[in-house]
C-alpha cells in the first residue's frame, strides 16, 4: 500500500496576505487557488503564491498544523515564511505549463 502525505502550507498575495490551509494534493489545491477555482478568501484576496509547506504522513498531524499556524499571529507566520523563503518566492512557479499572472501580461500586451 502506498504511504499518503497531507501537506500544511501558506498562500499569500504580492501584498503579503496570508493563507493557510491544509490538502492531501498540493498540486491540485495550489493550482485551484492560483485560477480562483473556488469562491472564498484566497479568491477575494488574490492570494496566489506558494510560500511555504510542509509534509506530513498522517493527516491528523497536517491538520494540528493548520489550526497551530492559525493560531500564530501574523508576525510569528512572516518569521516562519521568511526562514525558508527570505525573498518571498512562489514555490510552485515551476508546476505548470502556463501561470495565470502570465496570461494576464500577455493579454494586457495584446490590447496596449
Amino acid at each position: 500500500m502506498r504511504e499518503r502525505s497531507y501537506f500544511t502550507y501558506i498562500m499569500a498575495s504580492r501584498s503579503h496576505t496570508l493563507y493557510v490551509g491544509v490538502t492531501g494534493d498540493l498540486q491540485k489545491r495550489v493550482f485551484e487557488h492560483k485560477w480562483k477555482e473556488h469562491d472564498g478568501f484566497t479568491e477575494r484576496y488574490n492570494c496566489d503564491r506558494l510560500v511555504w509547506f510542509e509534509t506530513h504522513q498522517d493527516v491528523r498531524e497536517a491538520i494540528a498544523r493548520e489550526k497551530q499556524l492559525k493560531g500564530w499571529r501574523r508576525e510569528k507566520k512572516l518569521a516562519l515564511i521568511e526562514r525558508t523563503n527570505p525573498a518571498w518566492v512562489d514555490l510552485s512557479r515551476e508546476w505548470y505549463d502556463v501561470e495565470p499572472a502570465d496570461l494576464k501580461r500577455a493579454t494586457d500586451q495584446m490590447t496596449s
